[in-house]
């Protein structure tokens, strides 16, 4: 976004020379989000002016706040965020002022204030919000939410139907603004996996109903600081991804391991994508070709038919392998299997008071283990219409450029299994594998805002990784290493065995003798009875983690969230309570304060 458009919702008044210059000096060179919080910024400060300096400083006119369309997202992969990018966008483009902000950057005082609110939020896992929309959808919640009898709204929701508790972040959200006194301007939106389905007629039903609702208040003027470059657009995207040349693959585990897990290193010179540590890297798989070959097997398919498809003409091989999700099962398949084979147990099992049995089922079958059971239930044209269109994988990313220059690299877990008398595989986890030498792999840089170094780098920090969930933290002890953080580095590092699946063990080991990390905790789950876990170590140091924590670290979480994210957050809370001498319910806050502050940030799938 430029300049122009940050600011298109504030009333922009001529300034005196020197003023101009400090304001230009003042932009130059900041991001979309710092320039959208500094336009939020500067709308606060108008607001408690005094009247009499208002007076003097602005036409009189109607308030801003009945001028804008207020756009938040709460997104936990980059699909809400980009989703609401999109409207903003949309919306720009038709002449509406837009304010677009992130849950967690949005300024609650200032919702009693607004008139015209679109949110789209998605909801995670087993009904969990995005992390980054706690604080916001707790301040709706609590006994501070204002009243908003003047306020009207509409909520996009994304979700996963193949979940239990399909959307309920946005339906909970939806039905809280009604209670507050909030009228829906735009019914509710539900997008599953495939979002643009629903999410594009929303968008353009939000738009027509922005552009009523505010057709009689004065479009927003605005003076442009400075002459406006072009829009920039990233040359390589998740849309238009970059074909990155594999520079290693390389196993860190030993061989006799029970689990696979490779260290990649891609390079990314002359793609113009840049990242810092925290983000991800969304890789676009290809189906592995056994994959591939056991549902043509197993549907009684041939690979070479020709399908078409949403405009498109493929051979139903190509299909199968670049286009369509074959190793992640999926509600909607289910239900049409079971409608096209009659199958009573399966649409039994489809019932809503058989939500949880079905998520198991989901977890522990693909498509393939379904077209076994009755192979002759499908067609080709009717397979590619069901099956999900194949979506990217996303990974920390385990490297730091200052460190590693224009490479990106992944700690991976390698998805191999038997099940049901045949062999599994991941998608992307299995792709990364297999490349050769002379590979090229599909991706782009997914940021990730809210997991990001402290800017201070005199705060101490605490990295919790366990298994593969270690592999930003690599990219944290690099990049304050290499930026000479005076802050201490703290990771606590889980797996199942010390001498088979101790990942990095030898980075970790230098980091310790050259001082980049200053204090390293293990459990090993296998090795003894009974069982540690990292939650284990952070209560068996709870007294130091809390003296880091109130000293003012910074606290990171990143790896499995089904347990592993929930056990550490328990554990958080106990050792608040005993250590902190409060209840806990005041660990509660200080948790969420903590959350608020960046200082507790999590990256869990």
């Amino acid at each position: 976004m430029g300049i122009v458009s940050v600011v298109s919702s504030l009333q922009v008044m001529p300034l005196p020379e020197d003023k101009s210059a400090e304001a230009l000096r003042l932009f130059d060179g900041l991001d979309a989000s710092a320039l959208w919080w500094l336009s939020g910024y500067a709308a606060a400060l108008a607001r408690n002016a005094p009247a009499q300096a208002r007076a003097a400083a602005e036409p009189l006119r109607e308030p801003l706040a009945q001028e804008h369309l207020t756009i938040v997202y709460g997104s936990q992969t980059g699909n809400a965020r980009r989703a609401a990018e999109q409207l903003a966008r949309d919306a720009e483009s038709t002449g509406l002022a837009v304010r677009l902000s992130s849950a967690g950057a949005y300024p609650l005082r200032e919702l009693a204030q607004e008139r015209l609110l679109l949110i789209v939020i998605s909801t995670q896992g087993d009904g969990d919000p995005p992390d980054d929309a706690r604080g916001f959808l707790e301040f709706l919640g609590g006994k501070r939410a204002p009243k908003l009898a003047e306020l009207r709204y509409g909520v996009l929701a994304l979700g996963d139907s193949s979940y239990p508790k399909f959307c309920v972040i946005g339906r909970t959200l939806d039905a809280r603004l009604a209670a507050l006194g909030a009228i829906r301007a735009l019914d509710l939106g539900e997008a599953d996996v495939d979002l643009e389905t629903v999410a594009k007629p929303w968008r353009a039903r939000a738009l027509t109903t922005a552009r009523e609702l505010l057709k009689s208040a004065p479009r927003a003027t605005v003076t442009p600081l400075r002459p406006q470059p072009p829009a920039v657009t990233p040359t390589h995207s998740r849309e238009n991804p970059f074909a990155a040349p594999l520079l290693a693959n390389q196993r860190i585990v030993a061989r006799d391991a029970g689990r696979d897990v490779r260290h990649v290193e891609l390079s990314l010179e002359g793609s113009g994508l840049t990242y810092q540590p925290g983000d991800a890297l969304g890789v676009w798989p290809v189906n592995p070709p056994a994959v591939v070959d056991a549902v043509l097997e197993a549907a009684a398919l041939d690979g070479d038919e020709g399908v078409a498809h949403a405009g498109r003409s493929l051979p139903l091989r190509a299909w199968l392998a670049r286009e369509r999700e074959l190793t992640r099962l999926a509600r909607p398949f289910v239900a049409q299997h079971a409608e096209r084979s009659r199958d009573t147990e399966l649409n039994r099992l489809l019932a809503p008071d058989r939500a949880a049995e079905l998520a198991a089922f989901l977890r522990e079958r693909q498509p393939v283990d379904l077209l076994r059971e009755q192979p002759h239930a499908w067609d080709a044209q009717g397979l590619v219409a069901t099956l999900r269109p194949l979506a990217p994988r996303l990974y920390s990313i385990a490297s730091s450029r200052s460190a590693v220059g224009d490479e990106a690299h992944l700690t991976v877990g390698v998805v191999d299994y038997e099940a049901f008398g045949l062999r599994h595989h991941g998608a992307a986890s299995r792709h990364l594998a297999d490349a050769a030498e002379d590979a090229h792999v599909s991706v782009y840089v997914e940021p990730n805002e809210r997991f990001r170094l402290p800017a201070d780098g005199a705060r101490d920090i605490i990295m919790i990784g366990p298994g593969t969930g270690v592999a930003p933290f690599r990219g944290f002890v690099q990049e304050r290493r290499e930026t000479g953080a005076s802050g201490r580095n703290w990771l606590l590092f889980g797996n199942r065995h010390f001498r088979s699946e101790f990942l990095y063990q030898a980075e970790w080991q230098k980091a310790l003798h050259d001082g980049s990390l200053h204090r390293l905790d293990l459990a090993f789950s296998r090795d003894a009875a009974p069982r540690t876990h990292v939650q284990h170590k952070l209560r068996e140091h709870g007294r130091a983690l809390y003296a880091w924590l109130d000293d003012g670290a910074h606290l990171y979480v990143c790896g499995d969230a089904t347990r592993m994210a929930k056990d550490v957050h328990a554990t958080l809370l106990d050792v608040l309570v005993e250590h902190g001498g409060i209840d806990r319910e005041r660990a509660e806050e200080r948790l969420a304060q903590l959350v608020s502050e960046g200082r507790y940030a999590r990256d869990v799938y």
